[in-house]
């Protein structure tokens, strides 16, 4: 049986092995002392008080055992296997696909953007504001949204499944090892490209298929049951399929409206970022003048009441990038990312709050897409307000609060560029003055964070799908298609990296579990 041991050491220790063993022995009993070796199993910064320490769940090695390796998941040959659609190569339909390699079950997976090398230079050309691809930018293409924008592996969904599991695929297909052991696990916008690619690899070498550059344009149902997928002006026979498009594929939206299957409008958030420079988070967060070389960026997580109505930071960037994340022309949308190092001199977070159905009266007769089409506003209004580009709207922090245009603007991460504006006249007005209010209380909450140095820039609006496709709770089908399931975060049932892989590998397993059923496995 493993035994742990919980030490705390500072910040300069934490990689000095001799310091580490003086102190696992120091809280080690009696009787586990003839232990042969250690190694961290769980690693948290603790900056509650002076001094910051690192929090450390030691394993000891005791003599007979031997250390057990990052488990790998067995891949079968499908070449001549039954087959399963999957509609979407973000992280859901990648893991649906890696959990049908291990069934014995062909994956085809249809992704409408371009592989990563492609996709890179329709990136670049948002951010120099040359025009928006549809089907090739920050949320479609290889690896979907979570490509480019960050790479955070941290969820609170424990209860939806293996997160470590999880993970582990990620350290076999590439990721360092320190994502089991950190609390808030990151791999870093410029190496999870690479692991995305292994993972590719991993599917086409056991003889699964990917198709980029294939846009689903309609689904054919008959008798209840799904019959075939068409792409573009072609049609594949398909019996079985996973829905994984991700929160931006509005398209697929559509689509479902017009085969008249049940789709419910699902409440999400709304707001902007906001980035400081990073030394004055390190500065709050550490109470010290300078962070150091042994600590991290800083980082931080906000929430409060107003109202009745929660704001909260989300997806908070330390060391990182305001990235422009519009899937079509005409429209503004922000996200944020960091590299591996989180080394870039900027701090940026989403600021949000919940949008609900009562919130979108001007949209309820859009139905299912009412909160759709309220993205779409918001989204239209930004781009409009900052000279029809994707410039976009910005303005300082008390500035904001005090309803007054910015004379001018701090230095920003954001690439395009952003061109002062008051959010005020932007944003909704049950949303800008929700966050106005949760500010004040976050500049109380964590002293020097209300500032004129702080920028907003808007519109936060992809935090999670404004729809939900309904599944039967048992079999995850959809109810009206026998056949048809929807997962991820396009189906409203994911939140993130983890979460939305999670769904798609349990997904993936119940389609198969039925196709056994049937007899075709």
């Amino acid at each position: 049986m493993p035994a742990y041991i919980e030490i705390a050491v500072l910040p300069e220790e934490v990689d000095n092995r001799d310091l580490l063993e003086r102190a696992v022995r120091k809280k080690t009993p009696r009787d586990l002392q003839g232990f042969i070796d250690f190694r961290v199993n769980k690693r948290s910064i603790d900056a509650r008080r002076k001094p910051i320490v690192y929090r450390l769940r030691m394993e000891l090695l005791l003599e007979g055992e031997v250390w057990t390796s990052v488990p790998t998941r067995v891949y079968q040959d499908v070449r001549n296997a039954p087959e399963m659609a999957i509609i979407g190569m973000g992280p859901a339909g990648m893991f649906a696909a890696l959990a049908c390699l291990e069934m014995g079950v062909k994956p085809v997976i249809y992704e409408r953007g371009k592989e990563i090398r492609s996709r890179r230079r329709d990136l670049v050309k948002i951010t120099r504001d040359e025009g928006v691809n549809a089907d090739s930018n920050y949320c479609f293409g290889e690896g979907g949204a979570g490509t480019f924008s960050d790479g955070k592996l941290y969820t609170r969904s424990k209860k939806r499944g293996d997160v470590l599991r999880t993970l582990e695929t990620l350290v076999q297909h590439g990721a360092k090892r320190d994502i089991l052991v950190d609390a808030h696990p990151h791999i870093g916008t410029n190496k999870l490209p690479e692991i995305i690619e292994d993972m590719r690899e991993t599917i086409l070498s056991h003889g699964g298929q990917i198709h980029f550059n294939a846009r689903v344009t309609d689904f054919e149902v008959s008798n209840g049951g799904l019959k075939a997928v068409h792409v573009g002006n072609k049609r594949y026979e398909h019996a079985y399929l996973v829905l994984a498009t991700g929160h931006s594929a509005r398209d697929i939206f559509d689509i479902l409206k017009a085969n008249m299957l049940a789709m419910e409008f699902k409440s999400f958030a709304l707001g902007c970022r906001i980035e400081h420079p990073q030394e004055l988070i390190d500065n709050i967060q550490y109470h010290c003048k300078t962070r150091g070389d042994f600590l991290p960026p800083a980082a931080y997580s906000l929430v409060q009441q107003v109202n009745g109505r929660g704001v909260y930071s989300f997806c908070m960037c330390p060391g990182g990038i305001i990235a422009p994340c519009a899937t079509d022309n005409g429209e503004v949308v922000t996200n944020g990312w960091s590299p591996s190092k989180r080394n870039n001199p900027f701090a940026n977070s989403g600021i949000v709050t919940e949008v609900r159905w009562e919130d979108v009266e001007n949209w309820q007769d859009h139905g299912a897409l009412a909160g759709v089409e309220f993205q779409k506003h918001v989204e239209k209004s930004c781009w409009e307000h900052a000279g029809q580009s994707q410039l976009a709207p910005a303005q300082r922090m008390i500035d904001f609060i005090e309803k007054r245009k910015s004379v001018d603007l701090p230095p920003c991460s954001y690439k395009p560029g952003v061109t002062s504006v008051d959010l005020n006249e932007v944003l909704p007005g049950f949303i800008s003055e929700a966050i106005r209010e949760a500010l004040l209380s976050f500049g109380k909450k964590m002293p020097g964070y209300l500032t004129n140095e702080a920028i907003l820039v808007a519109p936060e609006s992809r935090t999670s799908c404004p729809v939900r496709i309904p599944r039967d709770k048992e079999s995850l089908e959809h109810p009206d298609v026998r056949g048809f399931y929807p997962c991820g975060e396009g189906a409203g049932y994911a939140g993130g990296i983890i979460s939305a892989a999670i769904d798609g590998e349990k997904v993936a397993r119940k389609c198969v579990e039925q196709m056994r059923a049937v007899g075709l496995v």
